[in-house]
Formats: C-alpha cells, structure tokens, sequence
C-alpha cells in the first residue's frame, strides 16, 4: 500500500509539472478531501484542479486529457471509496432563444435626468411601462421600501462604472479568470467608444443600446460579443425594483455568452459564503445536474430566495435551474397587455411571470439599453425578493415564493400569474401597515382610432384588513369622450381583490369637416344680424381630437384616496 501511495505522489508531481491541457472537465463529490483525491486522480490521469464550493471542500473540478476515456474515468472515480458522486463538467450558453426586439421603445430616446434614490438616471429607464403594470413606486412609497441587503446576479459581469449603480455595486468575483472584481469590461477588448453624437442602435438580436455607431457595429454580429453587457442590463432592472440593495456581480460567463456549470456552481457557494440574501439567475440550461440541484438545496437552507429565468423557446419544456421548483421560482415572460410573450417558456417550471419585452435598464459604457427575454423578466421577481426581505428578513424562499404567488391573472401555463409587487408585499403584512388598499390599472397605455373604446382593467387589493366600499371616479377624458368604470363601486372584505372595467369611449371625426366655402373670389364674410336675430356660427369639425391623453382614476374609501393613471393615445 505504501509503495502504491509513493508511486501516486510521484505521478502527481509529474502531472502538475505539465502543462494545464485537460480538454474534458469533471464535477466530483468527495468526502476524503483533495488531498486523497488528488492522490487518487495522478492514478487515473487526472488533476485536481480547485475546490468549487468555497469553505466546504467537498466539490471539486477535475480535469483530464482528452487521451482518457471520459466514461471510464466516471466509472473507475465512482467506484473509488470516498467519492461520491461525478458529472462531466456541461458547457451553458446565454445564446439560442428565439427573443428577439422587433421594435426600440421610444422610452430608449427619453434621456431626460431624474434622480432615482440619489443617482442621475435616464427618465425613460425610471418611468417605463413595465415598473408601472408590476407597480414598483406604488410598492415603494406604500411600504417604505427600497431593498436591503445583498442581491448576486450569476452572469457575465457589470460595468462597474455605471452612474446607476456604482454606489450600490460590491467588488464581486470574476470566476472565467479565477480572480476578484465582477467586471464585464475586462472582455472588452476593441477601442472606447468614440464620443461621437449616439444613437438607439441593434447589438443583437434581443437588444438595442444607445452607442456611438462604431461602437456598435462592432459589437452587431460579432459572436465574440453576443452576450456583451447582459449582466449590466439584468443588474439594472434588479436596482429598478430594489435601489437600495447591494448588487453582488458574479461572473461566470464570457461575452460571448458561453460558461462552464463549474463555474456556476462556484458562483452558487461564493453568493452562499459571502452573505447574499438573493441569487439571481438569468440563464438556463437542458441537462439536468445534481451538483447544481445540490448547490441550490444548500442555499436554500440558507433562507437565500432564488429566482431563475424560465427560457426563451416558447415551448413547454423543462430546463434548469427554474425546474428545480423547490429551490428556484422560474420566471416567464408577459407583454405590456398582460400576454405571454411569444418567446417564453410555459408550464409547470414557471411560478411567476414578469414583463419581458422592451425592458429599458442599464448597459455598458454608461449608457442605456432595450432588451426582451425571460432573462429580464426574472431580475424583476429578484429585486421584489429584496423588498420582501426588507419587511421579512427571515424570510426563506418558501416564504417569498408564497408573497411572490399573490399575482395578476394572466392565463395557462404562467404559474401564480404576472407580478403585482404591492400584492407581493400586501401579503407580508408588515405589523406597521394600518388597514388600506392598493389601487392598480391595466395596461398602462392604449392607442386607438377616434370613434373607438379603450378598456382598462381597474383592480383594488386591500391591506391590513381593510374592510369597506370604495367608489372610483374618472377625469382627463378628451373632447367628445366619455370616461366610465363598471362597476363604480366595490366592497371589499378584507382578504380579496375586486376589479373593475374602465372604458374610455371616443367619438369619431368626420372625414370631410362642414367648413363653409370660401375662396379668393369669394370670401367667407359673417352674415350680418337682422334686427335681433343673428344666424349661426358656421359648424365646427366634431369627434376626438388626435392626441396622448391621460387618464386619472381615483379609489376613494372616506378619508383613504389612491390615484392611478393611464394614457390613451387617439390617432
């Protein structure tokens, strides 16, 4: 035996002194440590490589040359005593859904600085449509919350000089180099950008950010790019939600949007070690793994929430880490009107949806970006996670996923149904809450023809116990339109939503308006009074006039008032 250890070190010394060329990569779980494993590995021609659970020193990566059978080196490593379980390293990729931005929101144009939580932002990252349908300031300014503690986001790292999120950022840890600082900049290798005038510009197929056009064309079609600044955009919708909380950026994969599950998992154990309250997750993968299924269960024990995007093939398929359901609430995507997305995933992996097309936030550069896509649709459960922390901060993820499942209804296959952060928070009842209600209109906007309706859905949810009837009333509506909701008047009890429909009804203009004929040979004069009869004006062009109108509704209950708005726009 001991001759065989002495020839093991030997080995071992002579495999380290080589150079690191182990193409295939291995997941292994060992109880005997990586001392005895790395024993055990210069036997069977591998290397340890380093631990990938932190201070646990019980998972390992192990790398071997592509000589070595990678099925009988499983095999041989399995039936060794002290390991217990081995997986071949997956390769995880951001690319391949079929999301894609068919159209720039003019929102990506609103540069306009408004302070948000003590940094200068872009008014149309702030005031999007899709904070207002999931009633992120209504959530913040009714609770008194703006996030605590830490958020980690497994991804391709952060531009950490954002103006958006510089105060709130921490160092983070670059997993693809092995070394500190999250940053997605170190991949980023071509000039600056220039300075020059810039303009709302395609980067890929899912996103459209406002650069200069050198840069961007650089970035356009360059595979090496493809997944450049996906990590600064999902940080920006958390900090959307969750101002004040602390964003932890973990990278794990490349620009080009490729990553190794080992990784994943050592991001998974650094988030753990490291105090995180969160982990978000906008990526998935079709191969199952029980390293990572493991990593998560640990986590979770934790009382760290989790949240995953669910994909973006718009099937009903079953991918990872969102199937990992106990651990993971999966996230799909919803459009402004409330619909699936036509990219998202559906089905038993989803417990909640989010709005996922169009989403204004953050990008690389200081600047900004659109992008659509389950991968930001989860950072919006992730940041009302924090919130959810900041009233319940023992809170685990069974605890959150329930306050999270108090949604909007919007149709099969999307779980509790789309986030409603107030109803999210509403169900917390947080001691300092007095008896209320929340009130909330959808969607946030509509465009018709003159001679059309809108309709909107108006809900109520009560807090606290609030128990009573709350009348609404309506005003903004144009000229030669009328402005209803049915029914006016709700009770509620206390425990139950009650929604109610607002229809703004238009009135048509006639195509040719009666303007009295007139011309440079015979002018239009007013016909003069006979005696006390004066004719009439001569009629006026009737229906709606075009224009972007808003909308303002109140829910009054005696001394309780909520005003909600919506815009309707009359071409």
């Amino acid at each position: 035996m001991k001759r065989r250890i002495v020839l093991a070190l030997l080995c071992l010394t002579l495999l380290s002194a080589k150079s690191a060329a182990a193409d295939n990569r291995f997941i292994v779980r060992t109880n005997v440590g990586r001392q005895l494993l790395s024993v055990v590995c210069a036997l069977d021609g591998c290397t340890v490589v380093r631990a990938l659970d932190g201070t646990l020193n019980q998972v390992f990566l192990v790398t071997a040359p592509v000589s070595v059978d990678p099925t009988l080196l499983i095999n041989t490593l399995n039936a060794t005593p002290g390991v217990l379980h081995v997986e071949l390293d997956q390769l995880v990729s951001l690319i391949g859904g079929i999301n894609t931005l068919t159209t720039i929101p003019s929102g990506l144009s609103d540069t306009t600085p408004v302070s948000y939580f003590g940094s200068q932002v872009w008014n149309g990252y702030a005031n999007q449509p899709a904070t207002q349908i999931i009633r992120v300031a209504e959530a913040q300014n009714t609770f008194q919350v703006s996030g605590i503690g830490i958020v980690a986001d497994i991804d391709t790292g952060v531009d950490p000089n954002h103006p958006a999120l510089q105060a709130v950022l921490l160092p983070g840890y670059d997993f693809t180099r092995n070394q500190p600082n999250g940053s997605e900049m170190t991949d980023f290798t071509e000039p600056p950008p220039s300075g020059n005038p810039p303009a709302p510009a395609q980067v890929n197929q899912s996103t459209a950010a406002v650069l200069d056009q050198s840069t961007a064309a650089v970035l356009d079609g360059n595979p090496a790019y493809a997944a450049f600044g996906h990590g600064t955009m999902v940080m920006g919708v958390i900090h959307l939600v969750a101002p004040n909380a602390h964003l932890l950026p973990l990278k794990a994969f490349r620009a080009d949007g490729s990553a190794n599950l080992s990784d994943i998992l050592s991001a998974v154990y650094y988030a753990a070690q490291n105090n995180a309250n969160v982990i978000n997750m906008s990526f998935d993968m079709k191969v199952d793994s029980q390293e990572f299924s493991n990593s998560l269960a640990y986590v979770n024990q934790l009382n760290i929430i989790c949240v995953s995007s669910a994909g973006n093939d718009g099937l009903q398929e079953t991918v990872y880490p969102a199937a990992y359901t106990t651990d993971v609430m999966g996230v799909a995507s919803t459009n402004d009107l409330d619909q699936r997305s036509s990219f998202s995933n559906f089905g038993p992996i989803v417990w909640v949806a989010a709005p996922g097309e169009q989403i204004i936030t953050t990008y690389p550069f200081s600047t900004y970006a659109a992008a659509s896509g389950t991968s930001f649709s989860a950072p919006f459960v992730s940041g009302t996670s924090s919130l959810f922390h900041e009233l319940q901060p023992p809170g685990a993820q069974i605890d959150a996923a329930q306050a999270i499942a108090h949604a909007q209804p919007v149709g099969p296959g999307m779980g509790n149904g789309r986030l409603d952060v107030v109803q999210a928070l509403q169900s917390v009842h947080p001691t300092n809450t007095s008896p209320d209600f929340a009130a909330a209109v959808s969607p946030a906007s509509k465009t018709i023809t003159a001679g059309e309706s809108a309709i909107f859905t108006a809900s109520l949810s009560p807090g606290g116990g609030f128990n009573g009837t709350v009348k609404w009333t309506c005003t903004g509506a144009p000229r030669a339109a009328t402005c209803t909701v049915s029914p006016s008047s709700v009770a509620l009890d206390g425990s139950n939503n009650a929604n109610s429909t607002v229809t703004i009804t238009t009135t048509a203009r006639p195509k040719w308006p009666p303007v009295p004929f007139s011309s440079s040979l015979f002018p239009t004069f007013p016909l003069p009074c006979i005696g006390f009869f004066c004719p009439p004006p001569p009629p006026q062009r009737r229906g709606t006039p075009r224009g972007t109108y808003v909308i303002r509704l109140t829910a009054a209950s005696q001394t309780l008032t909520h005003t909600v708005q919506v815009s309707v726009t009359v071409n």
